[in-house]
């Protein structure tokens, strides 16, 4: 029996519901290029990967500030500067993305999800307009049902409101239901819902153990969930 069924009782979720950044796919390499891109336009130092990598998990917007910020305190940015250069950001990450790639064990849990007839979805804080090209150029857009991003209801994750949408939409029940994810946003989004959570230990969580946050399950690979 795999975690998954142990999880459930001997049973599997009939919708599981994923992150898309950090938990599907390593996205930070070609976020941090369009971060260095928009810091360049103005004149300052690059962030590079690894900064980048504590600051993504809440949106493009609040990325963008970070980044202006240095920091993950981004109180002190001026608004309007934030929102032009939220737009130069935005136009550097457009197009294609020859640094993401897709972490080892997703095709294989995607395939055998699909082989058990178990319906799925991304919710993510990504703005909408990237997360299904993106999901297509990575060889992953046939998997899912629904896709929901940051910016495609009135508030994103921790809120549970896209889970919430999902398995409306889905026409399922929370007990039925999994969602997989990185960061404490994740987890917690899991939790005002009340469905069950599986942490990958590999993401993004602005540098502190995913662990902390006590997710029902915790993997180094998706594939360990088979």
């Amino acid at each position: 029996m795999g975690l998954l069924h142990t999880l459930y009782e001997g049973l599997l979720p009939q919708l599981v519901i994923f992150d898309l950044d950090g938990t599907l796919l390593d996205s930070v390499p070609d976020l941090a290029a369009a971060v260095d891109q928009m810091l360049a336009r103005r004149g300052r130092e690059p962030a590079g990967v690894e900064r980048v990598k504590d600051w993504v998990g809440n949106g493009s917007h609040v990325l963008v500030r970070r980044a202006l910020a240095g920091s993950l305190d981004h109180s002190a940015v001026d608004n309007a500067e934030a929102d032009r250069a939220h737009q130069d950001f935005l136009h550097a990450y457009a197009g294609e993305h020859r640094l993401t790639a897709v972490y080892p064990g997703v095709q294989a849990l995607l395939d055998w999800l699909q082989g058990q007839g178990v319906a799925m979805a991304v919710a993510t804080n990504k703005p909408e307009r990237f997360v299904a090209p993106l999901l297509q150029e990575k060889g992953l857009g046939g998997y899912f049902s629904w896709l929901v991003g940051g910016d495609t209801l009135p508030a994103q994750k921790p809120d549970p409101i896209a889970l919430n949408w999902i398995m409306q939409q889905a026409g399922r029940k929370v007990e039925e239901t999994l969602f997989v994810g990185d960061s404490r946003n994740d987890v917690l989004a899991a939790r005002a819902a009340g469905m069950k959570v599986v942490a990958v230990s590999y993401g993004y969580n602005h540098g502190e153990p995913i662990a902390a946050q006590n997710p029902d399950l915790l993997v180094d690979s998706l594939d360990a969930l088979i």
